[in-house]
C-alpha cells in the first residue's frame, strides 16, 4: 500500500512537470510569434526588400526602372498611382507582376462607360434561405486594384473609388467596410482616343499621389523584348514579401524616418511657388505637401536611410507636383507643362544644406 501510495505521489509529480514543461514551451512559442509579429522593420530591411523586389521584376520588364520604383514609394507612402501611356507598353503587366512579388491579392477592372458603381464597390444581395440581405463585396476588396482605362467610365463611377482612396473604406447601403491594408489603386489612361472619354476633375486627379507618364522603350529595350518573347518561356516571378511586412515597413516610413525642419520648409516653399507662378491657374495644395513629405520619407527609406535629404525631395518633385497644376491657357499653347513649370522651381529654389 505505502509502495503503491509512493507510486501515485511520483507519477503525480512527473505529470506535473510535464505539464509545466508544455506550458513552458507554449509560452515560449507564443513570445516566439509575438516577437516574430512585433518585429521592428529598419529603413535597411526595406532597402533590402526592395532590392530583391527590382531584381525579380527586371527579369520580366525591360527598363522602366522609374516606374517601378515609383510604384513602391506610393505604395511605401500610403498613396495611389495613376499611369498614363499608349497602349501595349506594359502597364497591366508590371501592375500584375508588382503585386505577385509584394505576395498581395491583385483584382483588376476593366473602366468601360456601362460600369456601374456596384460593380466595383460590390452590392447587397437577398439571401432567401436566411431571409436576410448580405454584402457581395466587388473587385475593391483587395491589396492592389487595377483601374484599367479609368477615363472610360462615368463620373458616378469614378467616385465610387473616391472614398475608398481617401479614407480606406467603403460605403454600401448605410453600412462600412473597412479595407484590407496595404490598399493600392493604380489608375490606368491613355493619352490618346478621347472620344467619347470622360476625363478626371482636378479634385479626383489630385487624389492620386503621383501620376507616372510611362514612356515608349528605347530601340535597345525594344530588341530585348523582342528577345524575351522569341524565347517563349513562360515568365514568373517570386514572391518577396507579405502584406503584414508591407504594413510595418509603411509604420517605420510614417514613424521612423527623421525630417528636418529645414526639409520642411523646403517642401512648403516648392509648393507655395506653384501658387504664385503666373503661368498657372491653380497651383499645388496642402495635399500637395503631404504627398511630397510621405514620398520623401518613402524614398529615404528604400536607400537605407531613416533621415531625408534634399535629393529625396527631388527624386517625387515631379510625380506627385506636376499633375496637380492647371496651366493658364496662354502657358498651355506655348507649349509649357506642369513638369517644365516643377523643374524651374527646383533649379531656382535654395537648396537647404
Amino acid at each position: 500500500m505505502i509502495e503503491y501510495k509512493i507510486y501515485i505521489k511520483e507519477k503525480v509529480k512527473k505529470m506535473s512537470e510535464e505539464k509545466a514543461e508544455e506550458k513552458a514551451e507554449e509560452t515560449k512559442g507564443k513570445a516566439k510569434a509575438k516577437t516574430a509579429t512585433e518585429a521592428v522593420v529598419t529603413p535597411k530591411d526595406i532597402k533590402r526588400v526592395w532590392d530583391e523586389i527590382y531584381n525579380e521584376l527586371k527579369r520580366v520588364i525591360i527598363g522602366k526602372v522609374d516606374v517601378l520604383e515609383d510604384l513602391f514609394i506610393g505604395l511605401l507612402a500610403g498613396g495611389h498611382c495613376l499611369l498614363e501611356g499608349v497602349p501595349g507598353i506594359a502597364k497591366t503587366v508590371m501592375a500584375n507582376y508588382f503585386s505577385q512579388t509584394l505576395g498581395c491579392e491583385f483584382k483588376r477592372v476593366q473602366f468601360t462607360p456601362d460600369l456601374l458603381p456596384s460593380d466595383v464597390v460590390g452590392t447587397t444581395i437577398y439571401d432567401p434561405k436566411a431571409g436576410t440581405f448580405k454584402m457581395r463585396k466587388g473587385p475593391i476588396f483587395t491589396n492592389i486594384l487595377l483601374a484599367d482605362e479609368i477615363n472610360r467610365s462615368p463620373p458616378k463611377t469614378q467616385a465610387a473609388l473616391l472614398e475608398a482612396m481617401a479614407e480606406k473604406q467603403v460605403t454600401v447601403e448605410g453600412t462600412t467596410f473597412k479595407l484590407d491594408r496595404p490598399f493600392l489603386v493604380m489608375a490606368t489612361q491613355n493619352p490618346i482616343e478621347q472620344e467619347g472619354t470622360y476625363p478626371l476633375p482636378e479634385a479626383q486627379v489630385d487624389r492620386f499621389m503621383f501620376k507616372i507618364l510611362v514612356d515608349l522603350p528605347t530601340p535597345e529595350e525594344e530588341m530585348d523584348i523582342i528577345r524575351l518573347k522569341h524565347k517563349q518561356i513562360k515568365q514568373s516571378v517570386r514572391r518577396v514579401t507579405t502584406p503584414m511586412t508591407i504594413v510595418k515597413m509603411m509604420e517605420t516610413v510614417e514613424s521612423k524616418v527623421y525630417v528636418h525642419e529645414d526639409l520642411m520648409v523646403y517642401i512648403r516653399d516648392l509648393v507655395v511657388s506653384t501658387r504664385v507662378d503666373p503661368r498657372l491657374l491653380l497651383g499645388g495644395s496642402p495635399r500637395c505637401s503631404i504627398a511630397l513629405l510621405s514620398s520623401a520619407k518613402a524614398v529615404a527609406a528604400m536607400r537605407g536611410r531613416d533621415y531625408v535629404i534634399p535629393d529625396d525631395v527631388k527624386r517625387v518633385a515631379r510625380v506627385s507636383t506636376s499633375h496637380r497644376l492647371q496651366m493658364k491657357p496662354e502657358a498651355e499653347l506655348e507649349g509649357t507643362t506642369g513638369t517644365i513649370v516643377v523643374n524651374e522651381i527646383l533649379r531656382n529654389l535654395p537648396v537647404p544644406v
